[in-house]
């Protein structure tokens, strides 16, 4: 069974674990501009959300968006509705999953809800490909 790092539950609701990026940088392939893009997540990179941070003034004060009192800000929304849109997950959900089942429940569906039917490794969100078993070429392919 793979391992899913809580540490790579990014504030705003990403699961690092299944983003292309973090994929390829965690299985080796190599960089290519405009391609492949590394990145070790959010947290591990103390940047705690690339995505919002820099519209946020709490980020400093909570570990999840959800304990913020202005939850769902409007860079959140906006943020889950491209990423509904693109690649049929909400921010917004994960949040809410996390919030009432906690991080280890949230990754034991993020398990079963990315998990290759071939080799059982982890499928990626953003072009629902394994990095295990297929050769990756592209983050969005």
């Amino acid at each position: 069974m793979v391992e899913l790092k809580p540490e790579l539950v990014a504030m705003c609701g990403m699961d690092c674990n299944i983003c292309s990026s973090y994929l390829a940088y965690s299985r080796n392939i190599p960089k290519e501009r405009g391609k492949i893009v590394h990145c070790v997540g959010c947290r591990p990179r103390n940047k705690m959300c690339a995505f919002i941070k820099k519209k946020c003034p709490y980020h400093k004060d909570v570990q999840f968006c959800f304990e913020c009192a202005e939850f769902p800000c409007e860079s959140l929304l906006k943020l889950d509705r491209s990423y509904r849109t693109r690649y049929g997950m909400s921010m917004i959900d994960n949040l809410n999953e996390i919030k009432s089942e906690g991080v280890d429940e949230f990754l034991n569906g993020q398990r079963e809800k990315y998990r290759c039917p071939n080799c059982g490794g982890v499928m990626s969100v953003h072009n629902k490909r394994c990095y295990d078993c297929e050769k990756i070429e592209n983050w969005r392919e």
